[in-house]
């Protein structure tokens, strides 16, 4: 199982005080003789708006020296993660999660936001680690 990102704990308050429930952390999914972890899976409360949805979080701090380096692999995991989760539980959907500074620096940027995101269909949710709230929920 992989390290835990810095931003843990923010993305999981943040979702709780979001009124979702954490239904597992991490989600454990096979792959071929192995495990892959997905660090959050969530379902929203019962009278929630998005009352039954079921979500995979996988948390990305982007804390390197390059946002393009992480860039690549956030993009990589979450490709092969969306993957392994439609076989799994094709009813859930993957999210990344990233800290408000990574917004700011990579995904503001408009080939990121007008090019990467919708090609490769990445919905992003936005996390003030600070505040441990959701400041956005980003859909292609």
């Amino acid at each position: 199982m992989s390290r835990r990102d810095l931003f843990h704990d923010a993305v999981r308050a943040a979702l709780l005080s979001d009124n979702w429930v954490i239904t597992n952390d991490p989600l454990t999914l096979a792959f071929g003789r192995t495990n892959v972890y997905i660090d959050l899976g969530a379902q929203s409360a019962i009278g929630a708006e998005r009352e039954g949805e079921k979500i995979a979080i996988e948390i990305k701090g982007f804390r390197s020296p390059s946002g393009v380096a992480d860039l690549e692999d956030a993009i990589g995991q979450y490709m092969l993660y969306g993957v392994v989760l439609e076989r799994a539980e094709p009813d859930r959907t993957l999210w990344l999660a990233v800290p408000t500074t990574a917004y700011d620096a990579v995904f503001r940027e408009s080939d990121t936001r007008d090019l990467v995101m919708p090609k490769l269909n990445i919905r992003l949710v936005v996390i003030d680690p600070a505040t441990q709230r959701i400041t956005q929920w980003i859909t292609p």
